[in-house]
């Protein structure tokens, strides 16, 4: 197969290097707007060639690798694909998205989030293995063709995915508190240490528990923005459960109620029974 990779930063590149090691890929050729992405894309090996927009749609398969409204754009952009052609987008919003596939190539795309990543971006954030052993969502499956279906599983099993069959809606509403809302915190840590008269001097003290909670703030704003732009209801729910809990414990501290905090912090540590 002939693989095309819109977007060549940390998901495309990771991708584009983790195919080159399957037995299934003829070629992978790359696209981005961004011309110096390109040149590095070429450098770091991550394609065999980077290619024009029109000349991607004969690629057998296409995987959209750029923020999530770029993905809406662009998929308006692929209405005249063949219909053999697969589209794999992997935004970490479903529910928009699916509801702005053009109706001309609904059964060609398919639904994904690839739950991996680095707080890294660009094509020098690129690396292999970013995929292997982590889950990959796969939302509203039965809207898709058999050939399409068959070759997203295919492919996400070769580069050692776990593969999750979910709703649009579930998927984004459980995004949000996963992944949306520590995001949405972890900036707000960073912007409330950064607020202060004298930051530098408190960053001396930062050590793992602060460098590790802030360490996704260094994320893209602008594909973050998107992000909590599409999933905006879902992430204010959680971040309303978050404040309450929050607000909760200044309660207790305030109120100088020990007893009934470590009894609050001890419930917080039965998530890890699960994790």
């Amino acid at each position: 197969m002939k693989i095309g990779i819109v977007g060549l930063g940390l998901m495309g590149g990771s991708l584009g290097l983790d195919l080159k090691k399957t037995k299934i890929i003829s070629k992978t050729v790359g696209y981005d707007h961004n011309i110096s992405h390109c040149e590095e894309a070429l450098r770091l090996n991550l394609v065999d060639e980077i290619v024009s927009f029109d000349e991607l749609k004969k690629c057998d398969m296409i995987f959209l690798a750029i923020p999530v409204e770029a993905i809406i754009k662009t998929l308006k952009e692929l209405k005249d694909i063949p219909k053999s052609c697969t589209i794999v987008d992997l935004g970490s919003t479903k529910e928009k998205i699916i509801k702005n596939i053009p109706k001309e190539i609904r059964k060609n795309v398919i639904a994904a989030h690839p739950m991996a990543g680095t707080e890294y971006f660009g094509p020098s954030a690129a690396i292999e293995n970013l995929y292997h052993d982590n889950i990959v969502v796969l939302c509203n499956i039965e809207d898709n063709e058999e050939i399409h279906k068959n070759r997203a599983i295919e492919i996400f099993s070769h580069i050692g995915m776990k593969i999750v069959f979910m709703d649009a809606k579930e998927h984004d509403r459980h995004a949000a508190f996963i992944s949306h809302m520590p995001h949405a915190v972890s900036y707000a840590l960073a912007n409330a240490v950064m607020s202060q008269e004298d930051p530098q001097s408190i960053l001396i003290l930062a050590a793992g528990g602060f460098k590790g909670m802030s360490r996704i703030a260094k994320s893209s704003p602008k594909m973050w923005g998107d992000i909590f732009k599409q999933n905006k209801e879902n992430l204010l729910e959680a971040l309303e459960f978050f404040q309450k809990e929050l607000s909760f414990a200044s309660h207790l501290i305030k109120d100088e109620n020990w007893k009934e905090l470590e009894e609050w912090m001890q419930e917080g540590r039965e998530i890890h029974k699960i994790l």
